[in-house]
């Protein structure tokens, strides 16, 4: 199956929270084509968590699945390891108290 390149599904992802009146923020822009993206979930109340896509074998999909959660700091030190291993990274920012990523949704995956 063909991949939607990295930019054009960063850009529709941003134009999809805009619309949910969920703030979210680009802090690390990565390779328009190819990059992968990193979303991290700022929950307004000193934690966060960060989404990585993978691969479900078992699902034969594609599937959001949680990197890490915790304490913001510590979950801003990962994104930065990640960021220093992978300099075409995308990192996408969220700030939302009831926890909305809408990543869950059609088409997103």
């Amino acid at each position: 199956m063909a991949r939607l390149a990295s930019g054009i599904w960063v850009g529709a992802y941003l134009r999809r929270l805009q619309a949910a009146l969920i703030p979210a923020y680009v802090t690390a822009r990565g390779d328009d084509t190819a990059g992968a993206v990193l979303v991290k979930l700022a929950t307004l109340d000193g934690n966060a968590k960060a989404f990585q896509r993978s691969y479900d074998f078992e699902q034969d999909a594609r599937i959001w699945m949680e990197l890490a959660s915790g304490p913001e700091p510590d979950v801003d030190a990962l994104i930065a390891r990640q960021r220093a291993s992978d300099p075409d990274l995308w990192v996408i920012e969220i700030e939302d108290r009831d926890g909305r990523t809408l990543l869950d949704e059609e088409g997103l995956a």
